[in-house]
């Protein structure tokens, strides 16, 4: 069986077995001038142009338009003689439909031609594009349930605190009745209970996700100008002043999501709870203390009554000050980053002298 060719050469004809013919993929023959040279009746069935449409425009004139300058790039480095295996891109048909193409071509430079078979790949693209579509939902109804998690511990945390601290308010010594002090005693049991349920629930979902957090070699200084600049206002507006040195330690290993969210709730909290009608200061400080990783990190704001909080600092929705924007997570956060990724955390504070915390990571 025969098929024309454009510009037939001085035998006349080509002559072409059955398996060019019957191929579902397509098979072509290009000049290096981007104009088909022979096709099979696959190409021109797929996308639709008669095969005297398909030889008289360019090749570059079927690709869609937003594959195109990557779909020239590649066939020039065809053209220098550099095989091509699996490039993908996307075709336009005559009847407006976009389909995917893998190609693996040949070129043989002194015929300027390049010999290449294209695979149909669209079905495989929309499963992928499906895929991933349900990928992105599944992500996203993740991140809503663990957000509905933090935010019922959160809403019910405050009542089942009231309610402990109406049981201290009751003076069990005026009560008599041996059942009724049996009944609060119970009561009471159960929402401690509660309280800690809702703990370890949060605790939970915090640990599972830091175990599969990447550890990586990451340079300090790019990952704190990263947070800086993505507070730029609020930094300017502050007017806080920021000393960093980080000349005895450049790098750490550490997961860089988790470096970035430390630096951020550490900054942002020196702003929040810096003095009035002084300017807020912090220094951030890298040591290598016996083999250990440091980073010290202090500013001159509020700080703590460490006899009255030591044991409750980096508890979930604890609060030490009056704000409007204090909900309680900064520091329970970056607790858990560090210490279930193997490190420890340490705090020196007295009132209205500021706060220094002392962060050692695993080796």
């Amino acid at each position: 069986m025969t098929i024309k060719k454009r510009n037939p050469d001085s035998d006349g004809e080509y002559h072409f077995d059955n398996f060019f013919n019957i191929s579902a993929d397509f098979i072509c023959i290009a000049g290096f001038d981007g104009y088909f040279k022979r096709i099979n009746p696959a190409v021109s069935k797929l996308l639709g142009y008669s095969d005297e449409e398909l030889y008289a425009n360019p090749i570059s004139s079927f690709v869609y338009a937003p594959d195109l300058k990557i779909t020239i790039e590649t066939r020039e480095q065809v053209y220098k003689n550099k095989p091509l295996l699996n490039f993908e891109n996307r075709y336009l048909t005559k009847s407006g439909e976009i389909v995917w193409l893998s190609w693996t071509s040949m070129p043989v430079e002194e015929e300027k031609l390049v010999y290449a078979i294209a695979k149909n790949i669209t079905h495989k693209k929309r499963i992928e594009e499906e895929r991933n579509l349900l990928l992105a939902n599944l992500t996203k109804i993740n991140k809503d349930l663990k957000h509905l998690s933090y935010t019922t511990s959160h809403d019910l945390k405050s009542p089942v605190n009231n309610l402990l601290s109406v049981f201290d308010l009751i003076d069990i010594s005026k009560i008599n009745d041996e059942e009724t002090l049996e009944f609060i005693t119970i009561l009471k049991t159960t929402t401690e209970r509660l309280r800690q349920t809702l703990k370890n629930s949060v605790d939970e979902l915090i640990h599972k996700e830091e175990l599969n957090a990447p550890i990586e070699k990451l340079n300090l200084n790019e990952n704190l100008n990263e947070v800086l600049l993505s507070i730029n206002s609020l930094i300017g507006n502050s007017k806080i002043k920021i000393n960093i040195d980080f000349s005895e330690l450049t790098d750490i290993h550490f997961n860089k999501e988790y470096l970035k969210s430390i630096f951020l709730n550490l900054i942002t909290n020196s702003i929040k709870y810096s003095k009035l009608e002084t300017l807020p200061s912090v220094s951030i400080v890298s040591k290598k203390v016996n083999g250990i990783c440091q980073l010290i990190y202090s500013d001159n704001g509020l700080g703590f009554d460490m006899d009255k909080v030591r044991d409750k600092i980096f508890g979930l929705h604890q609060k030490f000050h009056d704000h409007i924007d204090s909900n309680g997570i900064g520091l329970y956060l970056i607790y858990n980053h560090i210490t279930n990724l193997g490190g420890r955390i340490e705090v020196e504070s007295k009132i209205n002298e500021g706060v220094k915390f002392i962060i050692s990571f695993k080796d």
